[in-house]
């Protein structure tokens, strides 16, 4: 692979909306003092040259744990054989608050796309995994199920999301520790972690991660693209009304919207 950056032409700038027809180009120039102009830095590039791809973006908020002022890091990534993606993270040195969270670059695909894994070895757990807010994953042999929103955005791998699953359940789940927790509920929830660790060690294969995202925005790594992946089944289908309806399309109008 070969990357080759170039600078922009005052053409493409105007047609990608970067700068106006009229921007005479000193826009970006301020007064040094002496008579001369120097161009201004642009978050942290001189010359102008700041490209989306290789810069991180850092913008002021509050922490949502403390309230404190902190600082949140925002950074675009090109995913191969996928799309664009935002990465959000948030640092809190008041109270160590952590935070991430991704988004899809582009809006709702026009349709849903279901990803099936067969897990087979250790170098599964390797696979880069993208599981927007709107994607939910299940374990069929293990009879293990999310939700559409569980964990929000995550940019992982295989076995990143496997160690979040048992952290959501162990450290978040009232059934595990305190008054409400309940010894036959425990039991389960342990021998359930139990098996995603052998999963993770390679004990147990053979086992399929099913990835379904009716926005279209999650992803799975294929090891062998831009081929067929034998171990990695790839669906596009058509969303219910259900579905359109948890995502707020059934109310969207996009074309004409201007006439009642």
């Amino acid at each position: 692979m070969k990357v080759t950056h170039y600078t922009r032409t005052r053409q493409q700038d105007i047609d990608l909306c970067v700068i106006a027809e009229d921007d005479d180009g000193t826009a970006g120039e301020q007064d040094s003092g002496d008579g001369k102009t120097e161009e201004a830095e642009v978050l942290g590039t001189k010359d102008g040259d700041f490209n989306t791809q290789n810069e991180v973006l850092h913008f002021n908020t509050n922490c949502p744990g403390c309230n404190a002022p902190c600082q949140t890091n925002m950074k675009l990534v090109n995913i191969p054989y996928f799309k664009e993606v935002v990465i959000m993270a948030t640092t809190c040195d008041a109270c160590g608050h952590r935070d991430n969270e991704v988004k899809g670059g582009g809006g709702v695909e026009p349709k849903g796309r279901k990803y099936s894994l067969i897990i087979k070895n250790e170098r599964d757990m390797t696979r880069d995994v993208l599981k927007s807010e709107t994607g939910s994953v299940s374990i069929p042999e293990l009879e293990f199920t999310t939700e559409m929103g569980t964990l929000g955005g995550k940019f992982t791998t295989i076995e990143g999301l496997l160690d979040d699953f048992k952290t959501q359940l162990r450290q978040t789940n009232p059934f595990m520790s305190g008054d409400s927790s309940l010894p036959v509920m425990k039991q389960k929830l342990d021998t359930f972690c139990q098996k995603l660790d052998q999963i993770q060690a390679g004990e147990l294969t053979d086992i399929h991660l099913v990835l379904d995202d009716p926005a279209g925005n999650s992803y799975i790594q294929s090891l062998t693209a831009p081929d067929p992946d034998p171990q990695l089944t790839v669906e596009d289908y058509e969303r219910s009304f259900e579905q359109n309806e948890d995502l707020g399309l059934n109310d969207m109008k996009t074309e004409n919207y201007e006439e009642t």
